[in-house]
């Protein structure tokens, strides 16, 4: 079974106002709608469970589409990785260790069926997967204002999501870090890598880009009006 838990708790504080970004409208319908079609239109995707706060449930489910798949909700935490866990903990009574779980953000809404088949499939043979775009620009060490030294840029790279995860461990990963630890994490890959799970890196897609700014939104206007 795969199932995804769809981000969508976050506040968005950088792009102003009193709308979190993933409820803006862009094309006449809010950006988490994007997104949403595109996991419920997947024949891939089992169960969608939504992170989101109640006061925008209601507006979530007048958006669903195939009321055929099953859509549940669960409570953001107080950071991302909390969420995450949030939504992992409200699978447990559907997924098994061994199934799979992808983790998506609502304010990426150009997210691709061919991206999540990719994920899913590397998943047969890895704990995790995660999507990469390689680092186009030079990279420095910096440090106080001062450059210490170049990277490597060939062993570099930008995540992405969705990333993808075997239930099970990624669960156990996640709880292993409670109740201090979690609060640090800077990203959803970054419990799977502390516990040594095996994570394979796949091609990312330039195209499926996070809306945090006014400007990331003026884009995506761009592309859908």
């Amino acid at each position: 079974m795969n199932a995804v838990i769809l981000l969508s708790g976050g506040t968005g504080t950088r792009m102003g106002g009193d709308i979190p970004k993933q409820y803006l409208m862009a094309g006449n319908r809010p950006v988490i709608s994007y997104c949403l079609e595109v996991f419920e239109e997947s024949g891939l995707i089992d169960r969608i469970m939504v992170v989101a706060a109640p006061e925008y449930r209601d507006l979530v489910r007048s958006l669903v589409k195939n009321d055929e798949k099953p859509l549940d909700f669960a409570d953001p935490g107080s950071n991302r990785q909390l969420s995450i866990l949030s939504g992992l903990r409200a699978l447990k009574d559907f997924l098994n260790d061994d199934d799979n779980v992808i983790i998506h953000d609502a304010a990426r809404p150009m997210v691709k069926k061919e991206l999540i088949e990719k994920i899913t499939d590397a998943l047969k043979g890895s704990d995790a997967v995660l999507p990469v775009l390689p680092m186009k620009d030079t990279v420095y060490e910096v440090e106080g204002g001062r450059v210490l030294g170049n990277l490597d840029r060939s062993r570099i790279a930008a995540g992405q999501a969705p990333e993808g995860f075997k239930f099970g461990k990624y669960l156990r990963a996640n709880e292993d870090l409670l109740p201090d630890r979690i609060l640090e994490i800077s990203g959803s890959m970054q419990p799977a890598v502390m516990c040594g799970m095996d994570i394979r890196c796949i091609d990312g897609d330039e195209d499926n880009f996070k809306i945090t700014t006014p400007a990331d939104l003026k884009r995506f206007k761009e592309i859908k009006e």
